[in-house]
């Protein structure tokens, strides 16, 4: 009895240095991002839902001070603290957010986040609450947006330390139907789910 209490002990003590979940090496997003999967967010995206609630914010803050804008991103970052949310409810409960939020639960992991942004740069809808309301001083709406109608931008891979994935972010500009530039969305990817998917198809 003595003996299994020492090797219990043993194996409890060698277990706690192993790694759990080591980070795994940074996955090739050149390869992985292909444009069969541009394709498929472009067709998400192309949805009818998506151009008539981003052109109806246009029109709404169509004349908006960077004041007006600061402040409501100011208060969007108060109400994730706050038991009160009555902008974060609204953007959530919009249809354009059930419609994302639908498609990102239809991926079954593969879609992390979607959100879409006006001409201003400021969040329509999306899939889950985003820590800012602006996006107009990030790299996924000043690299797409201010860029062209055909601009994509593709972020550098990051270690989700607490769900042990890689994640990127692939970010495009939006056009309404007669190809005019209305906006800009940015679709998060579980490259890890991806690179095993594609592994298992392969």
């Amino acid at each position: 009895m003595h003996h299994f209490r020492m090797t219990l002990a043993s194996a409890l003590v060698a277990m706690s240095f192993m790694p759990a979940h080591a980070q795994t090496p940074e996955p090739d997003v050149n390869k992985l991002i292909s444009p069969a999967l541009i394709e498929e967010m472009r067709g998400i995206i192309n949805a009818e839902i998506v151009q008539v609630s981003v052109d109806a914010q246009n029109k709404r803050l169509s004349n908006m001070a960077q004041e007006q804008i600061d402040a409501l991103d100011n208060q969007w970052k108060a109400e994730r603290e706050a038991t009160d949310k009555p902008l974060i409810a609204a953007t959530l409960s919009s249809p354009l957010s059930v419609y994302l939020a639908r498609i990102q639960g239809k991926s079954l992991g593969l879609y992390a986040e979607i959100f879409v942004m006006d001409q201003n740069g400021l969040n329509v809808g999306q899939s889950s609450v985003t820590s800012d309301f602006w996006q107009g001083d990030e790299d996924k709406f000043q690299k797409t947006f201010d860029v062209a109608d055909d601009a994509m931008f593709v972020d550098a891979p990051e270690w989700d330390d607490e769900a042990k994935i890689w994640r990127n972010q692939v970010s495009f500009t939006l056009l309404d139907a007669s190809k005019k530039k209305i906006g800009a969305v940015t679709m998060e990817i579980n490259l890890t789910e991806l690179e095993r998917r594609l592994l298992a198809a392969s």
